[in-house]
């Protein structure tokens, strides 16, 4: 086995089954065998086990970052956890405590509406936890509601009086849009088809990270690696949402690509390059270290396009 294959292979289960499902392609059986590790072992069993009492992790629903409901389940789903008792009561929790009148989910306890981001991400870890279509067509209906004339979203353009779409926004939606269809749901489908079309226009626009009218890196943040991303846009999150979407290579891709494959090390491992500050359950990776999670990350996405990202530098 290549020797980036086996350092992968070397580290969590969750990233055992990870690597497994996406780049050795193993059989159902086995891959069915080590997801079942991952509740009862390493980091899945450690965020399981920092449930409260209450129902919720952390305080409620989404305090305090990183460590709340919203949050862990979201870090859970990128694990790819089964979807285990605790986490369907927690999701069915929220569910019954944090609907806005507008369908919305909503962290704020004074707003009357939820957040935009949160509604995308919330879609996505309750959609791949398998939530009833019936329980998720009110958040649906909130993001549909809410597309902006470029394409793109953001959180502030209801609330705030925004003009011009969010990175940060347009990505978190376009992970929830996608994970519903993933799950096999179909409602509003067409729309929700058309909808990721243009949202993802917007990023690429954009070339993924470059200002649409003077060319210039828009936030150097986003070209720097980092796991988990949280709310955060970033290319790697990009590229890793064009990639599993299975959308073809796109000219207006190339620099973010050339970009990620120039981050690589020498070793053929991608690093940790900064962390969201907040409290956290556990670290997974450190900053400056080899990152298994990146480097799978990475790989994926040089694959998809084109790339032989096991072959030596």
């Amino acid at each position: 086995m290549d020797p980036l294959l086996n350092w992968l292979m070397s580290g969590d289960v969750s990233l055992q089954y990870l690597t497994s499902k996406y780049l050795l392609h193993k059989p159902e059986n086995e891959l069915a065998t080590l997801r079942k590790k991952i509740a009862a072992d390493g980091w899945g069993k450690a965020f399981l086990g920092a449930r409260k009492p209450s129902g919720h992790w952390g305080r409620d629903f989404y305090q305090v970052k990183w460590i709340s409901s919203h949050y862990t389940l979201l870090d859970l789903r990128h694990l790819e956890i089964e979807p285990t008792e605790p986490i369907l009561e927690t999701l069915n929790l929220i569910l019954r405590t944090c609907k806005s009148a507008d369908g919305s989910i909503n962290e704020s306890h004074t707003l009357p509406s939820g957040d935009l981001c949160v509604n995308g991400m919330f879609l996505n870890y309750a959609s791949f936890f398998g939530i009833s279509e019936s329980e998720l067509k009110s958040v649906v209906d909130f993001i549909l509601d809410n597309i902006m004339p470029d394409g793109g979203f953001n959180c502030n353009w209801k609330r705030g009086g925004a003009v011009h779409g969010s990175m940060h926004t347009t990505i978190s939606v376009l992970e929830g849009l996608w994970e519903f269809q993933k799950a096999g749901y179909d409602y509003r489908k067409e729309e929700i088809e058309q909808t990721r079309k243009t949202a993802e226009g917007f990023l690429l626009k954009h070339n993924l990270f470059k200002s649409d009218k003077t060319g210039e890196i828009i936030d150097k943040r986003w070209c720097r690696l980092s796991f988990p991303s949280r709310w955060r846009y970033d290319i790697l999150r990009a590229l890793v949402y064009f990639a599993d979407a299975g959308r073809p290579y796109d000219p207006r891709m190339e620099e973010a690509l050339r970009l990620l494959q120039n981050k690589r090390r020498k070793d053929g491992t991608w690093p940790v390059q900064m962390k969201h500050p907040g409290l956290v359950h556990l670290e997974m990776e450190k900053i400056g270290e080899a990152s298994r999670f990146n480097t799978l990350r990475a790989l994926r996405v040089l694959i998809a396009y084109g790339y032989n990202g096991l072959k030596e530098i």
